[in-house]
């Protein structure tokens, strides 16, 4: 009941959204992107209780989501709220990490058969994608090598849960963190390299996918093999 109520909820405020950064309606997008992360923080603190240390970590995780998208939303006004906003994904995304690793903790000796072929193509794709915009970061390479490292860490883990969690959870999970990669990857693209059109909706759309998989997921979670705090 919760899920389809929370489903319910979270797309309208994802209709909202896209139809307020198609539209350019300032307004609207400002109050509909906060609703983004709060709706998912209601849906994950009502269907789990946030026990256990994987629910806490997912819900700080999506706390500095929420502090991120503020200031990147602000960041018309403030520039440097950019960087800020930054820093505060970044926080959620080492917060999503560590709790993948709870998951890994749960059964470690369990080996995933297409790990190591997942991790090379993530390398690659988050190495080329650096590299390619490299010529644009200017003062910003640092900043930016490190994010990417970190958001393919993130998306890593999210791999390396295969066999230690319930396929459905692992599927939802997986399938939000390489979303949350793409939006990434539009929103680097179109900041430091090459402005598109639309490129707004695209970068809110495969965000609020992303992180409705993600909660999706956590709420869905069940180990298979308990050596962890659930």
């Amino acid at each position: 009941m919760k899920t389809k109520l929370f489903s319910f909820i979270f797309a309208l405020v994802f209709i909202i959204q896209l139809y307020a950064a198609s539209d350019g309606n300032v307004q609207l997008r400002n109050f509909s992107k906060p609703l983004i992360v709060l709706t998912l923080l209601v849906w994950l603190y009502l269907s789990t209780n946030l026990k256990g240390r994987f629910h806490k970590r997912m819900f700080t995780g999506l706390i500095f989501a929420l502090a991120g998208d503020v200031l990147l939303m602000l960041q018309s006004d403030h520039p440097s709220f950019f960087i800020f906003g930054l820093i505060a994904f970044l926080l959620c995304h080492i917060f999503y990490i560590r709790a993948f690793i709870l998951d890994h903790k749960s059964n470690p000796d369990l080996k995933n058969p297409f790990f190591l072929w997942a991790v090379g193509g993530l390398m690659i794709f988050c190495t080329g994608l650096f590299f390619y915009l490299q010529p644009f970061l200017g003062a910003m390479q640092f900043v930016v090598l490190m994010y990417a490292i970190v958001i393919t860490f993130m998306a890593i883990m999210a791999v390396n849960r295969y066999g230690k969690v319930n396929i459905f959870s692992y599927k939802l999970i997986l399938y939000g963190a390489l979303f949350f990669l793409l939006s990434d990857s539009a929103l680097a693209v179109n900041k430091f390299a090459q402005p598109f059109q639309q490129a707004d909706v695209l970068i809110m759309a495969t965000y609020m996918v992303a992180q409705y998989l993600i909660v999706y997921g956590t709420v869905e979670r069940k180990l298979v093999v308990t050596r962890t705090e659930i």
